[in-house]
């Protein structure tokens, strides 16, 4: 009965610090990151439809596993995503963009949006299928290629 006891009471306070780190947690640029995915979509009105939402700069060089995250990318993902990850209006959102940084969207988020596919909730064009075809190692190089781009981008990695 003492070893249950001290396991639940660890458990507890492994849980108690679990959620203090998480509401100390903060989306890039300052903003307190909101549990449920609540945050207001970004305005896209003013950005015709079909244009990219973002202008990303390019690093000048990419890591391997980003070289092969790029080919990846433009083969699957930048029909609906934009040339470079800058999103195009009306069709998919940017991932250059301090919403996507790792503390909240990790590369967990990445694999679960491909192989099931994810409800809309930080903008407003609808939700993602999944993509057939993709395996978790190329998924993992997009992830390099989409961070090395953040970074670039000023969005902390």
């Amino acid at each position: 009965m003492k070893k249950i006891l001290t396991y639940c009471f660890g458990a507890l306070i492994i849980a108690g610090a679990s959620t203090t780190a998480l509401n100390a947690q903060t989306i890039s640029f300052g903003s307190p990151m909101v549990a449920g995915h609540s945050m207001v979509p970004p305005d896209t009105s003013g950005i015709p439809i079909g244009a990219p939402l973002v202008a990303p700069k390019l690093p000048d060089t990419l890591s391997p596993d980003a070289q092969i995250g790029k080919r990846a990318f433009d083969a699957v993902c930048a029909a609906c995503h934009g040339e470079n990850a800058a999103g195009i209006n009306g069709t998919a959102p940017p991932l250059i963009h301090f919403i996507y940084e790792p503390n909240h969207h990790p590369l967990v988020s990445f694999l679960s949006a491909v192989q099931k596919g994810v409800p809309a909730h930080h903008w407003h064009f609808g939700d993602m299928a999944p993509v057939e075809g993709v395996p978790p190692a190329i998924v993992k190089n997009i992830e390099a290629y989409i961070r090395e781009v953040q970074r670039e981008n000023g969005i902390p990695g």
